[in-house]
């Protein structure tokens, strides 16, 4: 009876001890995504002024106490944005290039990145050394020299500067993909040589598909990098009809004033395919990252 009561009372002090760390785990877990949920609507919090300004009349951006909910909601205010600048045109050339830019940069990148991680070739490490060295260079002093060569070979006021570098390789992303590559065990190669795959059909059927996490990552920064670039539009750009959203948004500025409502207006509308990119990205892009940090 003695051994009976004892092994009941500790089966007790078991379901307790389990109930507690259920408990301790569930709000642990409750801290956690009420702490994320936070930070989540702080984040969001300069959209929803954004959009709340959007909607307001320009007499009630100012206002004090501000008002987050507009009393009477501005529709109109989008359509005047759109009548009064041709921000439709500037998206469109910002999907141009944002385009013509990723192409390139998935042509560009694998093939670079391919050399460096599989192929012994003299001057490799001191190339690819001199690869990384570029990368601490500011982008604001290769701007008069690119330039003076665009305006020499007649591509100034065209998309080719703005196109051009993507198909000779981002440094960053080249430095990405060789560390990923590298990770792929070469066994897979060898395989393939077997079967009768030379060097581009490697490239094209075994380093490319297990490549996707990284070439996510090429797709997303680069989304991101040239449809924000607003520097590098207006050098080499002189017709207003080419100019990209980033640029075409200044035009709300004033030399006195800014059309606040106006400018917010089209700014949520230009910011809504980054937004849209990412959210399908999201699973891809931090897997990619995760797993470029983890291999590399």
């Amino acid at each position: 009876m003695r051994t009976d009561a004892r092994a009941l009372d500790v089966q007790g002090q078991l379901r307790r001890s389990e109930a507690r760390r259920r408990y301790t785990r569930w709000v642990g877990r409750a801290l956690v995504y009420a702490l994320m949920t936070f930070l989540a609507l702080l984040f969001m919090l300069p959209i929803f002024w954004m959009a709340s300004t959007s909607l307001k009349m320009p007499q009630e951006i100012f206002a004090w106490p501000p008002e987050w909910i507009p009393s009477e909601p501005q529709w109109g205010n989008y359509a005047e944005a759109f009548g009064k600048y041709p921000l439709a045109r500037y998206m469109l050339n910002s999907a141009i290039l944002v385009l013509a830019n990723i192409i390139g940069g998935l042509i560009s990148t694998p093939i670079i990145a391919y050399g460096f991680a599989r192929f012994d070739f003299p001057g490799k490490h001191v190339l690819f050394l001199l690869m990384l060295s570029t990368m601490m260079v500011p982008g604001h002093i290769k701007l008069i020299p690119m330039f003076w060569l665009y305006q020499k070979l007649g591509l100034i006021d065209t998309y080719w500067p703005l196109i051009l570098p993507a198909f000779f390789g981002n440094p960053f992303f080249i430095f990405l993909m060789t560390q990923f590559i590298r990770t792929i065990p070469r066994d897979l190669d060898d395989a393939a040589r077997i079967d009768g795959a030379g060097a581009w059909g490697i490239l094209y059927r075994i380093i490319i598909p297990l490549s996707r996490p990284a070439l996510t990552v090429v797709v997303v920064f680069t989304f991101v990098w040239v449809w924000n670039d607003f520097l590098e539009p207006i050098i080499f750009l002189r017709d207003w009809n080419s100019y990209p959203i980033s640029v075409g948004l200044a035009f709300f500025q004033g030399r006195y004033s800014v059309e606040w409502h106006l400018f917010m207006g089209a700014t949520l509308v230009s910011i809504i395919p980054i937004l849209v990119v990412y959210f399908f990205a999201q699973r891809h892009l931090i897997g990619g990252l995760a797993s470029i940090g983890i291999k590399g």
